[in-house]
């Protein structure tokens, strides 16, 4: 069985003060909630602040981006070894804001997806299709083309910590969601390709999530697909009373 998995990107939302407070009220309303892993993705700055209070409870944290190297001369760049240090056990790769507006390659993710593999961080790579790519016939393309990358050189034993994110991109922040079918169809692509990647029993095992405007009104017609297996939420995860009526799907 695939445990399902919550993810909530914050993304560029909520200095270190309004991230506690937000977990402050949060965790009272899924304590004791086991059926779905719970994970926030707050900025680099409110990280650390983030994992600690949450320390002991059933939500963990992420990061939102990470370099592949332990160490060296890249401003602004934060490594998978000072992840580890302060107890970072996820990380987002290949979101596609990073895409869209920081020249994120595909050799990058794939780099940064061995790094994650290395030292123990559960790795969740974003794929997903531009509007145009969808209309003119090109989802499955894409998408077998961006699973690939993401997996060049990674075994099936490698692979057992990854988790993948569908986002279409014609759907993040725009308030249109894939319906449950379409969703379902795209999962099932990566589901197939991942078999091509790594094995079966990789795909079988892997979790895929749905991110592109999920809220409270359609999270529990996207779980219902069986290859759906969680949710990346952006804007929604940002209310505690919202996301926990995600949690609570």
């Amino acid at each position: 069985m695939r445990k399902p998995l919550i993810a909530g990107n914050w993304k560029m939302y909520k200095t270190p003060k309004e991230s506690l407070a937000f977990l402050d009220a949060f965790l009272p309303m899924v304590e004791g909630h086991d059926r779905d892993e719970i994970v926030v993705c707050p900025t680099m700055s409110s990280l650390a602040y983030v994992i600690e209070h949450a320390e002991g409870t059933n939500v963990r944290a992420g990061a939102q981006n990470m370099h592949w190297l332990n160490e060296g001369p890249y401003t602004s760049q934060t490594s998978p070894t000072m992840l580890v240090s302060i107890g970072c056990r996820h990380v987002l790769l290949g979101h596609s804001e990073l895409r869209l507006y920081f020249n994120e390659t595909y050799e990058r993710v794939n780099l940064k997806l061995k790094a994650a593999i290395n030292h123990g961080i559960t790795p969740i790579v974003c794929v997903g299709e531009l509007l145009a790519e969808r209309e003119d016939g090109k989802t499955e393309e894409t998408l077998r083309t961006q699973v690939r990358a993401a997996l060049r050189n990674i075994s099936a034993n490698e692979a057992r910590r990854l988790v993948i994110a569908y986002e279409p991109i014609w759907a993040i922040g725009t308030g249109s969601t894939a319906s449950p079918e379409v969703a379902s169809e795209a999962h099932a692509i990566i589901r197939a390709e991942l078999s091509r990647c790594c094995g079966q029993q990789t795909a079988d095992n892997t979790r895929i999530l749905y991110g592109g405007s999920v809220k409270p009104e359609n999270i529990t017609s996207l779980m219902a697909q069986e290859d759906i297996d969680g949710a990346l939420v952006g804007g929604a995860s940002l209310v505690p009373t919202t996301f926990a009526e995600i949690v609570h799907y």
